[in-house]
This record gives C-alpha cells, sequence and structure tokens, in this order.
C-alpha cells in the first residue's frame, strides 16, 4: 500500500462529503485539542464556504479522494490527508502542485499541531509569526508560516 498511485484533480461538488470526512478524521488526531464541540463546528464550515469556494485540489487513489489542499490565492487553507494514507506522499505531493500553480505559498498552523509545523518547514516554509490566540480570539497559539523562494 505503500506506494499506492494517486493523481491530483480539481474539487467536485460530489467531493463535498468525502472531503469533509478527510478533514475531520484528520483534525480530530492533528488538532484533539480544540475539542469533538469545536471540531464539529468547524466542518459545517468546511463543508459550506472553504470547500466549496476556495481552490480546492483533489488527490485521489482509484478515484476515491485521499486527501486535499484549498487555496485561497497563494494562502494554504488547509491541507488534509486521510489518517489511512498520511505518511505516502500525498501530502508532499498536493504542496508540490500547489508551489506549481503559485510559486511562494503562506499559510498558519497551530502551535500545538507540531507534526504539520515540522511538514511544513521541512517543505521550505518558514515561521513569520507567532501568536498566542487563533483568528477568532481563543487561546490556541497559532504560527503565521511563508515558504521561501
Amino acid at each position: 500500500m505503500k506506494n499506492d498511485p494517486f493523481k491530483i484533480r480539481r474539487y467536485r461538488p460530489a467531493d463535498n462529503t468525502p472531503l469533509s470526512t478527510i478533514w475531520y478524521e484528520a483534525s480530530v488526531q492533528a488538532h484533539a485539542f480544540l475539542g469533538e464541540e469545536r471540531l464539529s463546528q468547524q466542518r459545517a464550515l468546511v463543508q459550506a464556504t472553504y470547500l466549496p469556494q476556495a481552490e480546492t485540489w483533489v488527490a485521489c487513489v482509484d478515484d476515491t479522494p485521499v486527501g486535499f489542499i484549498g487555496l485561497i490565492d497563494d494562502y494554504v487553507g488547509g491541507l488534509f490527508v486521510s489518517p489511512a494514507y498520511q505518511g505516502k506522499g500525498i501530502g508532499a505531493a498536493l504542496l508540490a502542485h500547489a508551489f506549481g500553480l503559485k510559486g511562494n505559498l503562506s499559510l498558519t498552523v497551530y502551535a500545538e499541531n507540531r507534526a504539520a509545523h515540522r511538514f511544513y518547514h521541512h517543505h521550505g516554509f518558514h515561521d513569520v509569526s507567532r501568536h498566542s490566540v487563533d483568528d477568532e480570539g481563543l487561546p490556541f497559539p497559532i504560527i503565521r508560516m511563508r515558504s521561501e523562494g
């Protein structure tokens, strides 16, 4: 399974439910500190707003979505891979696809999500600023990052 072939394609409306499921399952692992109630609220926003309105690219194995990246201009709104497919190069491929489209990128990562922070550092991002609260003013520290070019 390590070398499952995957392809990257544009988001389709039929992807909404599978991608929000991927988002939720990956978020429960990476962002457990936010709590299930908050993650459920965010999932509704992901489904209603973020997936359809962002420039979303989907990684598929045998036409089944296994990960995605959502872009807003050169900002990475989200990069999520199904837990069953993490560590197989899908996140790196989605990020490389975004670099190919946009050049330099920026993003925000929760400081507590150390694995994501390391992943982005490994792929050429550096810290721009740190904040003790998230974009909604809640006590979840965030790190703003930008790719080096």
